[in-house]
């Protein structure tokens, strides 16, 4: 009887080790633009996604789970290499330079320990090379891509991308397009109504806005009810008693204020990660709970490759989240939000989860700034039309004038982010807290993107920014990010200092002065004009460019006119782009017409050109603000 015990208890030790070590199936479900107001599990009433909420309420619910970027291309740089995009150059969206030979898709270092890895099917991963790249990551990226071709018993780590609550469905196609591909694809019962759900208060509430963004509601029931066809096969196949689950968006919601904008809005996701019991002890908060831990996307590649038993690469520095060699959790992030198309931006933002703190570095360009892609859809242009018509409150006004150089919201008391509390002494102590937190993380990070892009392609013709920032002789972060800090900045000594920096021997710091001072008010730039005026002829174009548009703007100046309107036709795309940005928001665009015209009929104008030149002429009335004229 004691020997059989004895064997009995061994027996039961070799199944537990023998269990333990077989590697779990991984899989991840990524949907599009959402942000997480949107879905039941966190609170909204009115939405409906029964799938999404299972998942959150047998799992781990991320209450404090944020996107690094805010658009499409430089989030998904982020969760495929496990790199910061400022740390990268790949802050831009949809830009094309070189990484390091050694930064690789994390799925490769997972097909090393014997992982059948695939995706279905969006990459845009933002990097030079991007075929070779994608083709090394994955055994296959396809949209017939899953689980089902690998080899029998052989873990899998499939991603699934749903697109169904992309910006396209919910503001930029038509309303037409949506009615076919959304609204007609939902059963009748799970169609949500234009008055079934709360108007954030940055829109107005009308019959109009309440028509375009129902859009967003019934896009994400479409994308729930997927989801569910998707666990419906896992458990087909047997696999979901074997499979960790990871489910969350690429970026906040997909519309204006929202996508491409340096607040919460634009970077907190849904998060959920869901355990069967196979792999509950993985879970260091155990299952059925909620957790208000900080987390990004810098930490799914090291938590991901960690997971499947392998070597976490010494480039990689974000946190592991689960399983064993667990990181220890952090205090606060900082996140980044760049270029978006052809909207030219700049902002970084720091969270620790009750406030968000954003710093804009261009905060003349707004945030319902000039992108085609948002400007063609029809609550873009409804929401014009009501500026027009003086129907705004000044909340929701806002959204098209020059922005603060900071803003600090309380996201836990303020969702929708309506009061800026940077001038409430209530909060002077957290808001110089964070402002040190970010200059610091800027500084340690050596934040690449305080190239103007122009340079950052100029530097990617030979070597990459990753390794370029990291040389202090000639990237010295310190001395830029100085003259950085500066911009948004509204007052006589800020410009006096600004002013004193254009006779810097670097370029990059002439050129955050000359930045800065695009903010400046009239007076203020009239008492500086020959200064200014000289800088037209700066030798480092991005210098002249904002030069010539300030002196254009303030000073009426028929020599700054014509050096615009050169610039515009410019052959290198950066520095053409800058300059229409510029025209976009001055208030004669009049002598560009023909210009525009003319730049948008050149050969060899990349789309980000185009479209901005659509969106120069469309703000004027002389092409339509519809899909037709994208570019």
């Amino acid at each position: 009887m004691k020997r059989t015990g004895t064997l009995f208890f061994v027996f039961i030790l070799i199944v537990f080790f023998s269990f333990g070590q077989k590697k779990p199936n991984i899989l991840w479900i990524t949907i599009e633009d959402s942000s997480p107001q949107f879905f039941g599990c966190y609170g909204n009433k009115d939405a409906s996604t029964p799938e999404i909420d299972k998942l959150a309420e047998e799992g781990i619910r991320f209450t404090n789970a944020f996107s690094t970027g805010t658009v499409c291309s430089p989030s998904r740089s982020t969760i495929i290499t496990g790199v910061r995009t400022f740390k990268m150059g790949t802050g831009n969206h949809r830009s094309n330079y070189t990484i390091p030979e050694y930064i690789h898709g994390f799925p490769y270092y997972l097909q090393k320990q014997g992982y059948y890895v695939t995706n279905n099917a969006k990459t845009d991963y933002n990097v030079g090379n991007v075929k070779a790249f994608t083709e090394e990551a994955w055994n296959e990226s396809s949209n017939r891509a899953g689980w089902w071709d690998r080899k029998p018993g052989q873990p899998f780590f499939a991603v699934f991308n749903y697109n169904d609550s992309h910006q396209s469905r919910t503001m930029t196609n038509t309303y037409q397009w949506y009615r076919e591909n959304v609204w007609e694809q939902l059963p009748p019962e799970d169609r949500i109504g234009d008055n079934e759900f709360d108007m954030p208060p940055f829109y107005l509430d009308s019959p109009e806005m309440r028509k375009q963004f129902a859009r967003v509601y019934n896009s994400i029931k479409l994308t729930d009810n997927k989801i569910g066809d998707l666990l419906e096969r896992l458990e087909k196949d047997n696999l979901r008693d074997s499979t960790i689950i990871f489910f969350y968006a690429d970026h906040g919601e997909g519309m204006p204020r929202g996508k491409t904008n340096g607040i919460n809005y634009g970077y907190r996701v849904p998060f959920v990660i869901w355990f069967p019991e196979m792999y509950k002890e993985l879970s260091p908060w155990g299952t059925q709970v909620v957790s208000d831990e900080l987390i990004d996307f810098e930490d799914l590649a090291p938590t991901l490759i960690n997971l499947a038993g392998g070597e976490i690469p010494d480039y990689l520095e974000g946190r592991i989240l689960i399983g064993k060699n667990r990181s220890k959790p952090v205090d606060h992030l900082i996140l980044s939000a760049d270029r978006s198309d052809n909207g030219i931006d700049m902002v970084r933002s720091i969270t620790d989860g009750r406030f968000v703190y954003s710093r804009n570095y261009l905060p003349f360009m707004p945030e319902a700034r000039y992108i085609r892609y948002m400007e063609i859809g029809e609550i873009k242009q409804q929401m014009r039309n009501d500026l027009k018509a003086g129907l705004l409150n000044p909340l929701q006004k806002s959204l098209f004038e020059d922005r603060p150089a900071e803003f600090l919201f309380d996201i836990e008391n303020d969702i929708w982010e309506t009061k800026n509390l940077v001038n409430d002494p209530r909060y002077t102590s957290v808001l110089e807290e964070m402002r040190e937190l970010l200059d610091e993380e800027v500084i340690k990070g050596r934040d690449v993107m305080f190239l103007p892009e122009y340079e950052i392609e100029k530097i990617s013709e030979e070597k990459n920014a990753y390794e370029f920032r990291l040389n202090d002789e000639g990237y010295p972060i310190s001395e830029i990010y100085n003259a950085a800090s500066l911009s948004g900045k509204r007052d006589q000594k800020t410009a006096k200092q600004q002013v004193k920096l254009l006779n810097s021997s670097n370029k990059i710091v002439r050129y955050w002065a000359i930045t800065g001072l695009c903010s400046q008010d009239p007076e203020t730039l009239e008492k500086y004009r020959n200064k200014i005026i000289k800088a037209m002829d700066d030798t480092y174009l991005p210098v002249a460019i904002n030069a010539a548009a300030i002196a254009y703007k303030e000073f009426d100046l028929k020599e700054a006119e014509e050096k615009l309107k050169d610039f515009c036709k410019n052959d290198n795309m950066n520095l053409a782009l800058s300059a229409i940005n510029h025209l976009l928001y001055a208030d004669d665009k009049h002598p560009f017409v023909s210009t525009i015209k003319q730049v948008h009929e050149m050969p060899e104008r990349n789309y980000n050109v185009k479209a901005a030149c659509m969106d120069f002429l469309g703000s004027l009335g002389l092409v339509p603000n519809n899909p037709d004229y994208r570019e």
